[in-house]
This record gives C-alpha cells, sequence and structure tokens, in this order.
C-alpha cells in the first residue's frame, strides 16, 4: 500500500490536467531556485564592490586618480556597479561642464546632480531584475497548486460516481494525488515569497546608501563648482599647510 501511494506513484496517475499543472509549478520552482540563487551572489558582490569604494572614497584618495583607476579597469573590460558607478557618472559630467568655457557652476552641479539620479535609477532597475517574476511565483503558485487539487477531487467524484459501493480505499487514492498539487504549489511559493521580501529589503537599504553618497558627493563637487579658478580642475583636495614662518636671526 505504501508503495502504491508514494509520491511518484501519485503524479504518474493523475489526470492530464493535475500532471499539467504539477510540471508547471515544479518548472516555476526550478526558476525561481535559479534566480534566488543568481540574485544572492549579485546583492553579495555589490555589497562587497561598496565596501570596497567606500573604503578608497574616504581614504583620502585624489578623486581624479579614482577615476583614473576606473578608467583604466574599464578598459580591461571591467564593469562597474553601485556606488561607484554613480560616482563614476557624476564626475564624468561634473569634469565635462566644468571644463567648458564660462560654465556656470549652478548648471554644473545640475548636470552632476541629473547624471547621478539616471545612475542611481539604473542601479535601482538592476537590482530588482527578477523580483517580479519572485513575486508572481510566490503569489500564485498556491492559487495554481489549489486549482490543480480542485479539478483532481472533481474528477476523482466523477468517477466515484460511476461505483456502486464506495470505499475510503478508492476515493484516497484520486484525493491524494489531487493534494499532491497544493503541496507543489506551496513549495513554489514559500521560497519565493521569502526570498522576495528579503531582497525588496536589500534593495531598499542599498538605494538609501546610494541616496546618502549621492548627497555627500555632491557637496563635494559643490564646493569644488564654486572654488576659485586658480585650483586645479580635478577634484576637492586637501588644503595644503600653511607654510611656517622662517626663524629671523638676530645680528
Amino acid at each position: 500500500m505504501t508503495e502504491e501511494l508514494s509520491v511518484w506513484h501519485l503524479i504518474s496517475n493523475a489526470s492530464f490536467t493535475v500532471q499539467a499543472v504539477m510540471g508547471l509549478l515544479f518548472a516555476a520552482s526550478i526558476v525561481s531556485w535559479f534566480m534566488i540563487i543568481q540574485r544572492g551572489f549579485y546583492f553579495r558582490a555589490t555589497y562587497r564592490a561598496m565596501r570596497q569604494f567606500e573604503q578608497k572614497f574616504w581614504s583620502g584618495m585624489d578623486l581624479s586618480q579614482l577615476f583614473r583607476e576606473g578608467s583604466v579597469k574599464a578598459e580591461s573590460g571591467h564593469s562597474f556597479v553601485g556606488m561607484e558607478s554613480i560616482f563614476r557618472a557624476g564626475f564624468k559630467e561634473f569634469s565635462r561642464l566644468r571644463q567648458q568655457v564660462g560654465a556656470d557652476p549652478e548648471a554644473v552641479m545640475e548636470g552632476a546632480q541629473r547624471a547621478m539620479r539616471v545612475a542611481t535609477s539604473r542601479e535601482e532597475e538592476q537590482m530588482d531584475k527578477h523580483l517580479p517574476f519572485l513575486a508572481t511565483v510566490g503569489s500564485t503558485s498556491p492559487y495554481v497548486g489549489l486549482f490543480g487539487t480542485v479539478w483532481g477531487i472533481m474528477t476523482s467524484f466523477q468517477g466515484l460516481a460511476t461505483m456502486h459501493q464506495a470505499t475510503l480505499a478508492t476515493v484516497a487514492p484520486g484525493i491524494s494525488e489531487a493534494l499532491v498539487a497544493t503541496a507543489m504549489g506551496l513549495f513554489a511559493a514559500i521560497p519565493a515569497v521569502v526570498a522576495y521580501n528579503r531582497y525588496s529589503a536589500r534593495v531598499e537599504i542599498l538605494i538609501n546608501k546610494y541616496e546618502t553618497f549621492s548627497d555627500e558627493f555632491y557637496s563635494i563637487l559643490h564646493r569644488q563648482a564654486h572654488a576659485s579658478p586658480l585650483v586645479a580642475n580635478s577634484t576637492p583636495k586637501k588644503p595644503a599647510p600653511s607654510p611656517k614662518p622662517k626663524a629671523q636671526t638676530v645680528k
């Protein structure tokens, strides 16, 4: 009896509609697990790149030198993500507008801020990738599995109507086959919902960090844009220490 009511036996003996529902749920589960793992690696790499860039940015390194180092990496095929991508977009636009003759500082700052805003939107789109699919699987899989269960029970009762004597042994296999669809729906939905909630929270945290960095970087560029024209047109540097007065010799 245990062999006859095994999960594989129930799936193979289910009706075509119930099997189609199970196949759809199984495929959705496989795809969602692939996306969950892929998003996990993506967010881990994003956090690591953000920490590394923040350490360089706030280490006192000249920002133009930091930009040039990134350009060298870009030539070798390196792709920028997260905070570094926002920095490069803002600094590139700032440098381009600042080099124009008679450039208005406010126009320069508006262009840099707009470039950083666009870069932040692109990063948000990249982070939201695959999350709508996980939300769809998490919200619809239980209902798809319930549809397979209802259909399987309905088919079981239709077959039961042709029998003169119904027992539990004749009803149990059909109902068990139908309930497998609900179980598969939950199996596909629960990981998708958990992953969607977790990754949505990470997206919100990263966006807040990116916006905070954009505001801080905007303040740095704002001081540079309103600096004296004699100051180098690269990035704000630490002020040089004032020269010590020479000791006067007593005659």
